[in-house]
């Protein structure tokens, strides 16, 4: 390896774990108390070297944001091959909830933490592409299951299941990060919970199947 190679190969590290560092922090403490000199004092550099990277905080939580929703969509959309779209919804829910249990400072940047206004073109590099763009996988697989017929009345517009989806389980897996340790509760296993809350909400979206007429004797 070359003086340049190698330079280059140090760079990139460099930015890695500027990266890995600023998503503990910012999960950890949240968006408003972490600064660029916070980060640069996590890797023993100077702020100087941070801003050689990345121009301010805003412009580094959104690289963060958009590597790990380019990786989660990208993970979701592995799931395309399942032909019922409720059931690769349910997948997708259980995924989801694998997410968050394996890398939960990922999760809370990405879902719990306040970020910048999308303002540059690479941010919605891949928006509305269900290959690469979670929420556009839910969205995709629930109004392909309206066109077939597979919905209750009422959940037509796919936008409005997606969210109702999203926050439904969501909700499980923020209660699990916030309020674990609560003395107060009695909480069951996350698996069973995270289980419990896909039941509802297939069952609360599946259509009935149409009542069997009964065989003429």
């Amino acid at each position: 390896m070359g003086p340049m190679e190698r330079r280059e190969r140090d760079r990139l590290a460099l930015r890695r774990k500027i990266l890995d560092a600023g998503r503990r922090l910012f999960a950890e403490q949240g968006y408003e108390a972490v600064t660029m000199r916070t980060i640069a004092h996590e890797i023993e550099y100077s702020p100087r070297t941070i801003y050689l990277h990345f121009k301010d905080k805003d412009d580094l939580i959104r690289e963060l944001c958009r590597q790990d929703f380019h990786a989660f969509g990208t993970e979701m959309a592995k799931l395309a091959g399942i032909a019922d779209p409720i059931e690769r919804l349910r997948a997708a829910g259980k995924g989801y909830a694998a997410f968050a249990q394996q890398f939960p400072n990922h999760y809370q940047l990405m879902f719990m933490t306040r970020k910048p206004v999308v303002d540059r073109p690479e941010d919605l590099e891949w928006h509305d592409d269900p290959e690469a763009d979670a929420y556009a996988f839910v969205r995709a697989c629930l109004s392909e299951a309206h066109d077939k017929g597979m919905l209750r009345t009422g959940w037509s517009d796919p936008d409005l299941a997606a969210q109702v989806v999203w926050a439904a389980l969501h909700g499980v897996l923020a209660l699990h990060i916030t309020h674990r340790e609560d003395p107060f509760i009695p909480w069951a296993a996350l698996d069973a919970r995270v289980d419990g809350m896909i039941r509802l909400i297939v069952s609360g979206l599946r259509a009935e199947p149409p009542p069997v007429a009964p065989k003429k004797s």
